[in-house]
């Protein structure tokens, strides 16, 4: 790190997400830390003025704000998150600041997520206790058929599924090992519009006609935006559920509405969405309109859990101190 400067200004523009730890800087470094519970974009450039390292998660972080009139001493931005799409990085390399992130912190926590969204969408968990809550079990004497799917039969259990994983990286493995732990037999899928796969993998097409269940857990990108639309969801299974613990934008929202108003599939469970914070004005899949159809929607939570905040600290620590100490953080970006 080209620089004599040894005392910090550290502003952590969203501890709501996770707590600032306790840093532990190289000698001869010391820190102040300057912290907000949430930022929101229009006060990003008036508590950065004076930040040495930023720590962010999810507020944009654009080239205005990174313009050296606004940021003059901005160094590093230290986001506690795996993405870093919040960040202009070409802004960032053409001053010379360093960007890291925190990646496979919350592997785990998302992984057994998925895994309750599939019970909570294979036995309609949500729309069972919505029934019981708003009296309908003593007038209607029995509600099990509501657990049917659209091909009119109950639900299946695991060792009668098919589960396909799209994206299989650290969240792909560990929901493989554990579904084969629990019976099913696991597709890993190929590229979308590709005929063909590497071997152990499935073509994307055949993946989603053949699984009963379907688990999206890949990065959001160009090619993966409405990866999952009108086509794919006429083509599952009529009894097949589908989990989104991804990123919004890859499931097109209103064509997966339709499809489970129209009984082409039996269950949509997702945590995240095209919009956040998702509500009735921004998001079909939010409101009224959603009355009685087997659909699971938690926000955007699949992170949290003790041991991910753990392991956030752990690499913001890391980050951090490597880059004072040698200029090379532990989990580089640009």
């Amino acid at each position: 790190m080209a620089t004599s400067q040894t005392h910090h200004v550290v502003v952590a523009l969203e501890s709501f997400y996770v707590p600032v730890p306790q840093l532990e800087l190289p000698a001869p470094h010391t820190y102040e830390l300057r912290e907000y519970e949430r930022t929101y974009p229009d006060q990003v450039a008036e508590r950065i003025r004076d930040a040495d390292i930023l720590i962010s998660t999810i507020v944009p972080i654009g080239a205005a704000v990174l313009d050296p009139s606004v940021s003059p001493r901005l160094k590093m931005v230290a986001i506690v998150a795996s993405g870093v799409d919040a960040v202009d990085l070409e802004a960032c390399r053409a001053r010379g600041i360093v960007v890291t992130n925190t990646p496979h912190c919350n592997t785990v926590a998302v992984a057994e997520h998925a895994v309750a969204l599939y019970f909570a969408a294979r036995r309609s968990l949500v729309l069972s206790n919505a029934l019981v809550q708003t009296g309908e079990w003593p007038k209607r004497g029995a509600l099990q058929k509501y657990m049917n799917g659209p091909d009119g039969k109950p639900p299946k259990t695991c060792r009668d599924e098919t589960l396909g994983i799209v994206g299989y990286g650290a969240v792909g493995r560990i929901v493989e090992s554990m579904a084969k732990g629990l019976g099913m037999k696991v597709l890993i899928s190929g590229r979308k519009g590709s005929a063909t796969a590497p071997e152990g993998r499935t073509p994307f097409d055949v993946l989603i006609r053949e699984s009963s269940v379907v688990l999206l857990c890949l990065p959001r990108s160009p090619e993966s935006l409405n990866l999952i639309s009108d086509a794919e969801l006429a083509s599952m299974k009529p009894y097949a559920v589908l989990i989104n613990v991804s990123r919004g934008l890859i499931v097109d929202e209103k064509a997966l509405l339709a499809a489970l108003k129209n009984r082409r599939i039996a269950g949509y469970a997702t945590d995240v969405y095209a919009q956040e914070p998702a509500s009735s004005e921004n998001n079909p899949l939010v409101g009224p309109d959603t009355a009685g159809l087997n659909l699971i929607t938690t926000p955007h939570v699949a992170w949290s859990a003790e041991d991910t905040i753990d392991k956030f600290h752990k690499a913001l620590r890391a980050n951090i101190g490597g880059w004072l100490s040698t200029g090379q953080p532990k989990y580089r970006v640009a």
